[in-house]
């Protein structure tokens, strides 16, 4: 099929067959990656804005690579040394950056809808790279990539997400995705970080995670936001690491071949043990590796690229 869309803004605006058009063009960039010179001309003469007004390193850095890798020109905004700090607002910012003629712009903001809002008001193309608690579309995607390289697809798996579900984005990201590829969600954590309305997007909410951790194919780990809450939600760190932490003796209850994932940045110690992320059945550092890939098909395709003419 041939990729129509103008943005990437979130998962629930794809199809099972453009999200599956995106992992395939991801996989042969991952090829791309592999090789001695692990660069392609795709993209030469575009240029590409990291518009970012959330501290990243995983994520930037990977759309930064990922557009080099590409032959684009990449650029990243600096909130602290521009004139955001001086009160300009988010459009008058990106009015700024097209006048540069610049071909596409990656935003990351604390507000949910703000690439939305982008995308209604500039001509260039607009990548969601994550909004407030709402949505981090290339996150599920480099996941997906990483689970159909694992099990060979989607369909028929068992996924728990466990963690902080309420504050996000990528737990929202990831249900959408696993469902419409067909996979059985569950999703576990504290009740008072686990909003009732998750039930209504077709997942299972386990209260306790040991009751279904041996049937699961793929545990999926969030960390506790604390810098988006603005009053407790848990008793305490100590409670949390009892019921909900992956340590190692609650590792020792998922099946064999089951594997653990992680967005990052991780919290050792409180979500995950500190020797179970490092472990062979880990896929964290597969996931960071994917997301290159990912991101590069993601760029080449809103680029006006198609999969039949990659070389």
């Amino acid at each position: 099929m041939k990729w129509t869309k103008k943005h990437l803004l979130s998962i629930e605006d794809l199809t099972p067959e453009e999200i599956e058009l995106i992992l395939k063009t991801g996989e042969h960039f991952k090829s791309v990656l592999e090789r001695a010179i692990p660069v392609v001309p795709a993209l030469r003469g575009k240029t590409i804005f990291n518009l970012f007004f959330e501290p990243s390193t995983r994520t930037q850095t990977s759309f930064s690579i990922a557009g080099k890798r590409l032959s684009a020109d990449m650029f990243n905004f600096s909130v602290s040394s521009s004139s955001v700090k001086k009160g300009e607002s988010l459009l008058d910012t990106a009015y700024t950056i097209q006048a540069m003629k610049v071909d596409g712009v990656i935003v990351r903001h604390r507000f949910a809808g703000a690439s939305h809002f982008l995308a209604k008001h500039l001509k260039c193309f607009v990548v969601n790279a994550g909004d407030g608690t709402h949505a981090h579309p290339t996150q599920a995607l480099l996941d997906g990539l990483t689970i159909k390289e694992k099990f060979g697809g989607i369909k028929g798996l068992k996924i728990l997400i466990m963690g902080d579900i309420l504050h996000s984005r990528v737990a929202r990201s990831n249900i959408f995705l696993f469902k419409k590829m067909g996979a059985e969600v569950y999703v576990s954590g504290p009740p008072t970080l686990v909003p009732p309305y998750v039930k209504g997007l077709g997942v299972e909410i386990v209260k306790r995670p040991d009751s279904v951790i041996g049937d699961m194919d793929v545990v999926y780990l969030l960390r506790i936001q604390f810098e988006r809450q603005n009053t407790g939600f848990i008793p305490s760190i100590r409670e949390y690491i009892k019921l909900y932490s992956l340590n190692r003796e609650r590792k020792k209850k998922m099946k064999k071949g089951s594997v653990v994932m992680h967005p990052g940045p991780m919290n050792r110690g409180v979500e995950i043990g500190f020797e179970v992320a490092d472990m062979d059945d880990s896929l964290i550092l597969t996931q960071v590796k994917n997301g290159v890939a990912v991101r590069m098909a993601v760029l080449y395709l809103l680029s006006g690229g198609s999969y039949e003419g990659i070389n």
